[in-house]
Protein backbone atom coordinates (compact mmCIF):
# COMPACT_ATOMS: atom_id res chain seq x y z
CA UNK A 1 0.00 0.00 0.00
CA UNK A 2 2.85 2.34 0.90
CA UNK A 3 4.51 1.65 -2.48
CA UNK A 4 1.30 2.42 -4.36
CA UNK A 5 0.89 5.64 -2.40
CA UNK A 6 4.46 6.65 -3.24
CA UNK A 7 3.85 6.10 -6.93
CA UNK A 8 0.69 8.20 -6.77
CA UNK A 9 2.60 10.95 -5.03
CA UNK A 10 5.28 10.75 -7.73
CA UNK A 11 2.65 11.13 -10.41
CA UNK A 12 1.28 14.22 -8.71
CA UNK A 13 4.78 15.55 -8.25
CA UNK A 14 5.55 15.30 -11.96
CA UNK A 15 2.92 17.93 -12.55
CA UNK A 16 4.40 20.29 -9.99
CA UNK A 17 7.40 21.61 -11.95
CA UNK A 18 11.12 22.05 -11.50
CA UNK A 19 10.98 24.05 -8.30
CA UNK A 20 9.30 21.24 -6.45
CA UNK A 21 11.70 18.74 -8.01
CA UNK A 22 14.69 20.64 -6.61
CA UNK A 23 13.12 20.62 -3.14
CA UNK A 24 12.67 16.85 -3.31
CA UNK A 25 16.29 16.37 -4.39
CA UNK A 26 17.48 18.33 -1.35
CA UNK A 27 15.01 17.35 1.34
CA UNK A 28 12.89 14.43 0.14
CA UNK A 29 12.52 11.10 1.91
CA UNK A 30 14.90 8.45 0.38
CA UNK A 31 12.06 6.05 -0.49
CA UNK A 32 10.09 8.86 -2.07
CA UNK A 33 13.15 9.92 -4.07
CA UNK A 34 13.63 6.32 -5.14
CA UNK A 35 10.07 5.97 -6.44
CA UNK A 36 10.34 9.34 -8.13
CA UNK A 37 13.61 8.27 -9.77
CA UNK A 38 11.93 5.20 -11.24
CA UNK A 39 9.08 7.34 -12.50
CA UNK A 40 11.54 9.74 -14.13
CA UNK A 41 13.40 6.80 -15.66
CA UNK A 42 10.15 5.47 -17.14
CA UNK A 43 9.50 8.90 -18.65
CA UNK A 44 12.95 9.02 -20.25
CA UNK A 45 14.25 11.66 -17.85
CA UNK A 46 17.50 9.79 -17.37
CA UNK A 47 19.64 12.59 -15.96
CA UNK A 48 17.08 13.39 -13.26
CA UNK A 49 16.63 9.69 -12.54
CA UNK A 50 20.38 9.23 -12.14
CA UNK A 51 20.74 12.24 -9.87
CA UNK A 52 17.93 11.04 -7.61
CA UNK A 53 19.29 7.50 -7.46
CA UNK A 54 22.77 8.79 -6.76
CA UNK A 55 21.42 10.79 -3.82
CA UNK A 56 19.92 7.72 -2.14
CA UNK A 57 22.15 4.80 -3.16
CA UNK A 58 24.30 5.09 -0.04
CA UNK A 59 21.20 5.13 2.16
CA UNK A 60 19.99 1.89 0.57
CA UNK A 61 23.28 0.02 0.82
CA UNK A 62 22.59 -3.38 2.35
CA UNK A 63 18.81 -2.96 2.00
CA UNK A 64 16.40 -4.60 -0.41
CA UNK A 65 16.52 -1.42 -2.53
CA UNK A 66 20.30 -1.21 -2.80
CA UNK A 67 20.88 -3.67 -5.61
CA UNK A 68 18.15 -2.39 -7.90
CA UNK A 69 19.09 1.22 -7.13
CA UNK A 70 22.68 0.72 -8.25
CA UNK A 71 21.64 -1.13 -11.40
CA UNK A 72 19.11 1.57 -12.33
CA UNK A 73 21.82 4.17 -11.79
CA UNK A 74 23.93 2.41 -14.41
CA UNK A 75 21.02 2.14 -16.83
CA UNK A 76 20.11 5.81 -16.33
CA UNK A 77 23.68 6.84 -17.14
CA UNK A 78 23.81 4.49 -20.14
CA UNK A 79 20.53 5.70 -21.63
CA UNK A 80 21.58 9.26 -20.89
CA UNK A 81 24.77 8.55 -22.91
CA UNK A 82 27.08 9.20 -19.99
CA UNK A 83 29.08 6.11 -20.84
CA UNK A 84 32.02 6.66 -18.48
CA UNK A 85 29.70 6.85 -15.48
CA UNK A 86 27.61 3.96 -16.81
CA UNK A 87 30.56 1.59 -17.17
CA UNK A 88 31.97 2.37 -13.72
CA UNK A 89 28.52 2.01 -12.13
CA UNK A 90 27.85 -1.36 -13.75
CA UNK A 91 31.30 -2.52 -12.70
CA UNK A 92 30.60 -1.41 -9.15
CA UNK A 93 27.33 -3.33 -9.29
CA UNK A 94 28.80 -6.68 -10.31
CA UNK A 95 31.65 -6.29 -7.85
CA UNK A 96 29.22 -5.47 -5.04
CA UNK A 97 26.61 -8.06 -6.02
CA UNK A 98 28.50 -10.92 -7.74
CA UNK A 99 25.37 -13.08 -7.48
CA UNK A 100 22.89 -10.28 -7.94
CA UNK A 101 19.69 -10.39 -9.92
CA UNK A 102 21.13 -8.15 -12.66
CA UNK A 103 24.75 -9.30 -12.65
CA UNK A 104 24.76 -10.72 -16.19
CA UNK A 105 23.26 -7.54 -17.61
CA UNK A 106 25.63 -5.39 -15.55
CA UNK A 107 28.70 -7.17 -16.93
CA UNK A 108 27.38 -6.83 -20.46
CA UNK A 109 26.47 -3.15 -20.14
CA UNK A 110 29.80 -2.35 -18.51
CA UNK A 111 31.52 -3.51 -21.70
CA UNK A 112 28.87 -2.02 -23.97
CA UNK A 113 29.28 1.38 -22.31
CA UNK A 114 33.00 1.29 -23.08
CA UNK A 115 32.21 0.14 -26.64
CA UNK A 116 29.97 3.17 -27.14
CA UNK A 117 32.72 5.45 -25.88
CA UNK A 118 35.70 4.40 -28.03
CA UNK A 119 37.75 7.18 -29.54
CA UNK A 120 38.38 7.99 -33.18
CA UNK A 121 41.15 5.73 -34.63
CA UNK A 122 43.46 8.76 -34.80
CA UNK A 123 43.34 9.13 -31.00
CA UNK A 124 44.44 7.10 -28.00
CA UNK A 125 42.77 3.67 -27.95
CA UNK A 126 42.89 2.86 -24.23
CA UNK A 127 39.09 2.68 -24.05
CA UNK A 128 39.02 0.30 -27.02
CA UNK A 129 41.34 -2.14 -25.23
CA UNK A 130 39.25 -1.80 -22.07
CA UNK A 131 36.04 -2.47 -23.99
CA UNK A 132 37.47 -5.62 -25.60
CA UNK A 133 38.67 -6.89 -22.22
CA UNK A 134 35.32 -6.18 -20.54
CA UNK A 135 33.22 -7.78 -23.29
CA UNK A 136 35.52 -10.81 -23.45
CA UNK A 137 35.27 -11.13 -19.67
CA UNK A 138 31.49 -11.12 -20.02
CA UNK A 139 31.69 -14.02 -22.48
CA UNK A 140 34.08 -15.87 -20.18
CA UNK A 141 31.56 -15.61 -17.34
CA UNK A 142 28.54 -16.36 -19.55
CA UNK A 143 29.67 -18.50 -22.52
CA UNK A 144 26.08 -19.50 -23.33
CA UNK A 145 24.48 -16.08 -22.88
CA UNK A 146 21.68 -15.01 -25.21
CA UNK A 147 23.87 -11.96 -25.93
CA UNK A 148 26.80 -14.03 -27.21
CA UNK A 149 26.46 -13.30 -30.94
CA UNK A 150 26.10 -9.54 -30.61
CA UNK A 151 28.94 -9.42 -28.08
CA UNK A 152 31.26 -11.29 -30.44
CA UNK A 153 30.28 -8.92 -33.25
CA UNK A 154 31.16 -5.92 -31.12
CA UNK A 155 34.51 -7.41 -30.13
CA UNK A 156 35.28 -7.96 -33.82
CA UNK A 157 34.33 -4.35 -34.58
CA UNK A 158 36.62 -3.11 -31.81
CA UNK A 159 39.48 -5.23 -33.12
CA UNK A 160 38.92 -3.76 -36.59
CA UNK A 161 39.06 -0.36 -34.93
CA UNK A 162 42.54 -1.14 -33.61
CA UNK A 163 43.64 -2.42 -37.02
CA UNK A 164 42.41 0.84 -38.55
CA UNK A 165 44.49 2.77 -36.01
CA UNK A 166 47.64 0.85 -36.99
CA UNK A 167 46.94 1.22 -40.70
CA UNK A 168 46.57 4.98 -40.36
CA UNK A 169 49.82 5.14 -38.42
CA UNK A 170 51.70 3.08 -41.00
CA UNK A 171 50.19 5.10 -43.87
CA UNK A 172 51.18 8.36 -42.19
CA UNK A 173 54.81 7.22 -41.96
CA UNK A 174 54.73 6.22 -45.61
CA UNK A 175 53.19 9.53 -46.67
CA UNK A 176 55.89 11.43 -44.75
CA UNK A 177 58.41 9.48 -46.82
CA UNK A 178 61.77 11.16 -46.97
CA UNK A 179 60.80 14.00 -44.62
CA UNK A 180 63.35 14.04 -41.81
CA UNK A 181 61.85 16.67 -39.50
CA UNK A 182 60.28 14.00 -37.28
CA UNK A 183 63.20 11.53 -37.44
CA UNK A 184 64.95 12.80 -34.32
CA UNK A 185 66.55 9.45 -33.43
CA UNK A 186 68.15 8.90 -36.81
CA UNK A 187 65.49 6.58 -38.18
CA UNK A 188 63.49 6.76 -41.37
CA UNK A 189 59.77 7.20 -41.98
CA UNK A 190 59.91 4.27 -44.39
CA UNK A 191 61.52 2.10 -41.73
CA UNK A 192 58.86 3.22 -39.23
CA UNK A 193 56.16 2.30 -41.76
CA UNK A 194 57.64 -1.16 -42.24
CA UNK A 195 57.91 -1.82 -38.51
CA UNK A 196 54.37 -0.55 -37.82
CA UNK A 197 52.82 -2.58 -40.64
CA UNK A 198 54.74 -5.76 -39.77
CA UNK A 199 53.74 -5.46 -36.12
CA UNK A 200 50.11 -5.00 -37.12
CA UNK A 201 50.18 -8.14 -39.29
CA UNK A 202 51.67 -10.08 -36.39
CA UNK A 203 49.48 -8.62 -33.63
CA UNK A 204 46.18 -8.72 -35.56
CA UNK A 205 46.08 -12.00 -37.51
CA UNK A 206 42.28 -11.65 -37.73
CA UNK A 207 42.60 -8.50 -39.90
CA UNK A 208 40.55 -8.65 -43.08
CA UNK A 209 42.15 -9.71 -46.35
CA UNK A 210 41.77 -6.15 -47.62
CA UNK A 211 43.69 -4.76 -44.66
CA UNK A 212 46.42 -7.45 -44.95
CA UNK A 213 46.84 -6.54 -48.60
CA UNK A 214 47.12 -2.84 -47.73
CA UNK A 215 49.67 -3.47 -44.98
CA UNK A 216 51.78 -5.69 -47.22
CA UNK A 217 51.64 -3.16 -50.04
CA UNK A 218 52.81 -0.42 -47.67
CA UNK A 219 55.73 -2.63 -46.64
CA UNK A 220 56.64 -3.33 -50.27
CA UNK A 221 56.45 0.35 -51.22
CA UNK A 222 58.45 1.40 -48.17
CA UNK A 223 61.17 -1.19 -48.77
CA UNK A 224 61.59 0.02 -52.34
CA UNK A 225 61.80 3.72 -51.49
CA UNK A 226 63.97 3.01 -48.46
CA UNK A 227 66.40 1.18 -50.76
CA UNK A 228 66.43 4.10 -53.19
CA UNK A 229 67.41 6.60 -50.50
CA UNK A 230 69.91 4.30 -48.75
CA UNK A 231 73.64 4.75 -48.55
CA UNK A 232 75.68 2.55 -50.87
CA UNK A 233 76.59 -0.18 -48.35
CA UNK A 234 72.91 -0.79 -47.54
CA UNK A 235 71.37 -0.10 -50.91
CA UNK A 236 71.75 -3.50 -52.64
CA UNK A 237 70.68 -5.49 -49.59
CA UNK A 238 67.54 -3.40 -49.30
CA UNK A 239 66.68 -3.92 -52.95
CA UNK A 240 66.97 -7.67 -52.30
CA UNK A 241 64.56 -7.27 -49.39
CA UNK A 242 62.19 -5.46 -51.75
CA UNK A 243 62.28 -8.41 -54.16
CA UNK A 244 61.62 -10.84 -51.29
CA UNK A 245 58.70 -8.66 -50.20
CA UNK A 246 57.34 -8.71 -53.73
CA UNK A 247 57.29 -12.51 -53.80
CA UNK A 248 55.49 -12.61 -50.46
CA UNK A 249 52.92 -10.12 -51.71
CA UNK A 250 52.11 -11.84 -55.02
CA UNK A 251 52.01 -15.28 -53.38
CA UNK A 252 49.30 -14.11 -50.99
CA UNK A 253 47.49 -11.83 -53.43
CA UNK A 254 48.08 -13.17 -56.95
CA UNK A 255 45.06 -11.27 -58.31
CA UNK A 256 45.64 -8.02 -56.44
CA UNK A 257 44.52 -4.80 -58.06
CA UNK A 258 47.98 -3.50 -57.12
CA UNK A 259 49.83 -6.23 -58.98
CA UNK A 260 51.09 -3.92 -61.72
CA UNK A 261 52.47 -1.49 -59.15
CA UNK A 262 54.13 -4.34 -57.23
CA UNK A 263 55.74 -5.65 -60.43
CA UNK A 264 57.14 -2.17 -61.04
CA UNK A 265 59.00 -2.23 -57.70
CA UNK A 266 60.21 -5.77 -58.50
CA UNK A 267 61.55 -4.87 -61.94
CA UNK A 268 63.23 -1.68 -60.75
CA UNK A 269 64.86 -3.53 -57.86
CA UNK A 270 66.24 -6.14 -60.27
CA UNK A 271 67.70 -3.39 -62.45
CA UNK A 272 69.30 -1.77 -59.41
CA UNK A 273 70.93 -5.08 -58.47
CA UNK A 274 72.38 -5.24 -61.97
CA UNK A 275 73.90 -1.81 -61.50
CA UNK A 276 71.52 -0.10 -63.90
CA UNK A 277 70.46 3.45 -63.19
CA UNK A 278 66.88 4.00 -62.04
CA UNK A 279 64.73 6.75 -63.45
CA UNK A 280 63.06 9.24 -61.14
CA UNK A 281 59.67 8.11 -59.71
Amino acid sequence: MKRILSLLLCSLFLLAGCGEYNKVVKYGDPEYKYELAKAQYARGKYTQAHDLLNSVVTSFKGSSYGEECLYLMGMSAFKGRDYDIASSTFKKYYQSYPRGLYVEEARYYSGLSLYENVADPRLDQTTTYQAIAELQSFLDYYPYTRLKEQTQERIAQLQDHLVEKEYRSAKLYYDLGGYIGNATSGGSNYEACIVTAENALRDYPYASAMRREQFMLLILRSRYYLARQSVEEKRLDRFRQTIDEYYGFVNEFPESQYLKEAEGYFNKSKRALKGQALEED
